[in-house]
This record gives structure tokens, C-alpha cells and sequence, in this order.
């Protein structure tokens, strides 16, 4: 995710770190060149041009964009969505590790907590198509008895179990154990509400439509804007093109939020904040460094 201090003009003009220029330069450069060839061909061989009105460029410009902000929203929620979850995470954690003082065996306790940051290790790792149990090795004390199937679950699960037979041994109360309980639930809550964002994409033909749409308004608005600007057709195609190819990849960026892209969703940060709740919850010292941005880039 992009973290930058200040948005001044310099910056919002200039800076490509987060940009999706980068992403659509040759795109650009393409419908650039093409416009530039259509005018060249317009001033020497006008006759082959038949005059084409901007009209219906207008009209489906504008449909077009209301189109791709409904896709883009869509996107967006989809990134919200998967930042809520996050949070969620967060916030059962902590709440997990409030709620388990009662329990008087340190070392039973500390295997439950270190368990919970194999979890976030585990669950950021499945969401980018990496080794879940490699991830979440190192924080479970007996890696071979979670299942390799699911291991964010099987974690879960695990720790459920000693839950419910400390509560069976009476060690702690029926309401702590409910307590502790609904805490396991809620991580089970944010691991499918992300597997569903990164499970269902949006519609292939909803996507398709739009990819298409656009790469034939802007290869046709030049034959529109050849005869009227002559060789300012270049550059105004050049920033109808960098408009609508950027919202398009902005949105395709924002559909997957787990990545490793710029924009994506700072999941490594907020399983370090898990892995420092975990251990001060412990009285462990020192704690791992918070992850700071690096060239304005929270991972």
C-alpha cells in the first residue's frame, strides 16, 4: 500500500511510485502513435476521410465512464472489504489474548498464542497462493499435527480443542471458554470472508465487455479528432486513453487486494502487529520492529 505524506502538486503530478502509468505506458503509446499516423494521413490524403462527427464519441464516453466507475466501486469494496477483515483479525487477537490470563499454565498458554500468529502467517500466505504451513511453521508447537488440507483451520481448530479441554479439566470457567470460543469463531469469520474475496472474481463477461469497449473508443476517437485539432489529436487522445486504461487498471489492482502489488493490502504489516500483540501479551522483550514504509510502500 502506498503511504505518502503529503500530496502537494509536484507530487501528484510527477511521482510514479503507485502510479498505474507504469502499468498502461504502452498502451498509451500505442493509441499515441495510432492518432498520430491517422492525422498524418488525414493532412495528405484528405479525401479518404469521411468527416465523423463527435457526437457519438461523447455519448459513449459517457457511458463508458459511468460504466467503469460502477466496476471500479465494485473493486474498490472488495479492498475495503478485505481491509475490514484484516482489522477483524487485529482486533480478535488482541481480544484472545485478554481474554486467556486465566489461564495458569504459561507454557500451555504461550503454545495457544503463538498458535494464533501461525494463523495470520498461515492465512496471508494461502491468500497469495504461497505455502501456508511453511509460513506458519515456525509459531506451532506441533506443526505435524495441523492438517496440510487447511492449515489456517486446522489451526483453529487445534487451538479449539485445547480451549474446550481446559474447560473440561475445569481450569477455566464455561463462560471463558465461550468467550475464547467466539474469539476462534471470529478468525474463522475473517479467513472465508477473504477466501471469498480472492475466490470469487468479478463476472468474466462484465470485465470482458469493458476491456473491449475501451480499446475500441480510443482506437477510434482519433479518425473524430483528426480533421477538427489536427496534431493536437495526439494529445488528447493520449489523455482520454491514459484515463480509462488507468481506471481499468486501478480496478483490475484492486480486485485481488491480497498481492504483492503497490496498492495491495499491507498484509505483512498487520501480521507483524499480530506477531507484537501476541509476544507483549506474553511479557516477551524485544518485540519485532513494526514494518515501517519503504520508498512509500507499506508491504
Amino acid at each position: 500500500m502506498i503511504v505518502h505524506p503529503t500530496h502537494g502538486v509536484l507530487r501528484v503530478l510527477f511521482t510514479l511510485k503507485g502510479s498505474i502509468l507504469k502499468r498502461i505506458a504502452l498502451r498509451c503509446l500505442m493509441v499515441t502513435l495510432l492518432a498520430a499516423l491517422i492525422v498524418l494521413a488525414e493532412r495528405h490524403y484528405p479525401a479518404f476521410f469521411y468527416p465523423v462527427s463527435a457526437t457519438p464519441f461523447t455519448l459513449l464516453g459517457l457511458s463508458l465512464s459511468i460504466f467503469m466507475s460502477f466496476r471500479n466501486n465494485a473493486c474498490y469494496d472488495r479492498w475495503w472489504e478485505g481491509r475490514k477483515a484484516w482489522g477483524k483479525l487485529i482486533i480478535e487477537t488482541r481480544s484472545f489474548v485478554r481474554e486467556s490470563v486465566v489461564i495458569t499454565d504459561a507454557r500451555l498458554r504461550a503454545e495457544l498464542l503463538r498458535n494464533l500468529c501461525g494463523f495470520a502467517h498461515a492465512l496471508n500466505a494461502r491468500l497469495r497462493g504461497e505455502d501456508d504451513m511453511e509460513a506458519a511453521r515456525r509459531w506451532l508447537a506441533q506443526p505435524e499435527g495441523i492438517s496440510t488440507h487447511n492449515v489456517c483451520d486446522g489451526i483453529l481448530r487445534e487451538v479449539g480443542a485445547q480451549c474446550s479441554h481446559l474447560a473440561e479439566q475445569q481450569q477455566i470457567s464455561d463462560w471463558r471458554y465461550s468467550l475464547l470460543e467466539q474469539r476462534l469463531v471470529g478468525l474463522s469469520e475473517v479467513q472465508a470472508t477473504c477466501e471469498r474475496i480472492k475466490g470469487t472474481p468479478l463476472p468474466f463477461p462484465y470485465t470482458l465487455l469493458l476491456h473491449r469497449t475501451i480499446y475500441i473508443f480510443c482506437l477510434l476517437l482519433p479518425f473524430a479528432l483528426a480533421e477538427p485539432l489536427g496534431w493536437l489529436a495526439p494529445l488528447f487522445t493520449t489523455i482520454v486513453g491514459y484515463t480509462f486504461f488507468g481506471l481499468d487498471a486501478i480496478g483490475n489492482e484492486l480486485e485481488d487486494p491480497f498481492g504483492r502489488d503497490e496498492n495491495d493490502l499491507p498484509t505483512d504489516a498487520m501480521v507483524r502487529t499480530v506477531e507484537r500483540d501476541v509476544l507483549a501479551g506474553l511479557g516477551e522483550t524485544p518485540l519485532p520492529p513494526a514494518l515501517l514504509p519503504v520508498g512509500y510502500v507499506l508491504s
